[in-house]
């Protein structure tokens, strides 16, 4: 099969995948917690959960692994895994759940994950990721995508990474996202991994180039929407990594700038407050404020207040049995009127 060409059992799915904004999966961060507060921000942006080996969602605890709130929807599922029967039984298992995608990790570095072959060393098994993506294909209706590098070591990333989405597509995948990084698995730690191999964004836009009917979404350094823009010009989608938890107000941005819609709240001040609620339910479910509070260290940025309020959270949202009202106290620290234009 051409590069560029997709099996028409596969248009059907492309079409309902909504590529053009999403927020990265990304280990002890995009929990339900943390995905409930950023679908405050944006009613439109795709929410990814951190991603769950296939062993944890067979064997595992699945209603703490993969229940989720209602209102995160569109939110996709990520497995880590190469056993395509596995990989099976969990796409299938989450499609239960209620996700709107599954997505196979073929991009973390992370040594526990090459020790598990799952994650960025399976870039070398084009074949492999295939056949786990046509056994996930089988087992669900929904898009099943598939997020990688460019290379790992000293591949090629011209010849890595169109092999392996060549072999993917072929195998039904309904788009790729695309770290615009190498991985490096031996010399590199999965820290050094996110900055030090250099971005080369241009290779991704070659492949979107080779991939007319195919949704492109390229991922690593973006920073703002302003950047998230001006990279729509050359492929389908922006997926948000480490700007979306450690700068979240950011994300009231992405509605009017890649939408062309009003954010769900005009300010943070509001969005918190519409989170009051979740939070309430929480607590009365035993989770502790802390859970939820930690996502929201970031949540104002260069307005009177802000280093109050984190100060706040940290010495009082950490407490055991703290309530709302302790972050409603920290809220009162920030000015309201200030933080009206963090978005801009």
């Amino acid at each position: 099969m051409a590069l560029g060409q997709v099996p028409n059992r596969q248009r059907a799915n492309i079409l309902k995948y909504n590529h053009i904004f999403s927020i990265a999966p990304m280990m002890d961060w995009s929990d339900t917690h943390c995905r409930v507060f950023h679908r405050l921000l944006s009613r439109h942006a795709r929410l990814y959960t951190e991603m769950v080996t296939t062993g944890a969602v067979i064997h595992g605890n699945r209603e703490r692994l993969l229940g989720f709130d209602a209102s995160e929807h569109p939110v996709a599922l990520q497995l880590g895994g190469s056993n395509p029967r596995d990989l099976a039984e969990s796409a299938r298992i989450g499609e239960g759940f209620g996700y709107d995608e599954i997505n196979l990790n073929v991009g973390c570095p992370s040594d526990r994950v090459k020790g598990g072959n799952f994650g960025a060393c399976l870039m070398a098994e084009p074949q492999l990721v295939a056949e786990c993506v046509a056994a996930m294909k089988q087992a669900v209706k929904i898009p099943v995508t598939v997020k990688c590098r460019i290379g790992i070591d000293d591949q090629d990333p011209e010849v890595a990474l169109d092999t392996l989405s060549r072999t993917v597509i072929a195998a039904g995948s309904d788009a790729l996202v695309v770290h615009a990084r190498k991985a490096w698995l031996n010399g590199l730690s999965p820290k050094e991994n996110r900055d030090i191999p250099p971005l080369d964004y241009d290779r991704v836009y070659r492949l979107k180039a080779a991939l007319p009917d195919v949704p492109v979404v390229i991922n690593g350094g973006i920073t703002s929407i302003a950047a998230a823009k001006a990279h729509l010009d050359h492929v389908d989608g922006v997926m948000l990594g480490r700007a979306a938890y450690h700068e979240p107000w950011r994300l009231l941005g992405v509605d009017p700038e890649l939408f062309g819609e009003s954010a769900p709240h005009a300010t943070m001040h509001d969005a918190i407050a519409a989170l009051m609620p979740y939070i309430e339910r929480e607590l009365a479910a035993g989770t502790r404020l802390h859970s939820i509070t930690r996502h929201l260290v970031g949540a104002f940025h260069g307005v009177p207040g802000a280093r109050a309020f984190r100060r706040y959270l940290a010495e009082n949202c950490t407490k055991a049995g703290a309530g709302t009202a302790s972050l409603r106290a920290a809220l009162d620290l920030v000015d309201p009127n200030a933080s009206a234009s963090i978005a801009a």
